[in-house]
């Protein structure tokens, strides 16, 4: 049975192809550029919220290791 459906899926693309004309298309310097920036702004988004999430543990561990040293007596010079 996938053997069949995968025949009959490249029979398709196949024929699409043959089927299909040229799309003649021209992007404006200026929609292209407005294009690449925002893709560029969702993929600096989405990679800035990933790294966030992976370092949150870290900034976790160095807040506490921080509030240890400012408790710990030994830090503390004492007076003469």
């Amino acid at each position: 049975m996938r053997g069949i459906m995968l025949r009959i899926l490249m029979l398709a693309t196949f024929g699409s192809l043959l089927v299909s004309n040229a799309a003649f298309a021209y992007v404006g310097p200026g929609a292209g550029l407005s294009t690449l920036g925002a893709l560029w702004g969702v993929l600096l988004a989405i990679v800035a919220s990933i790294g966030f999430i992976l370092l949150w543990p870290v900034r976790r561990m160095v807040r506490r290791r921080r509030a240890v040293r400012r408790e710990s007596p030994g830090d503390i010079d004492p007076e003469p």
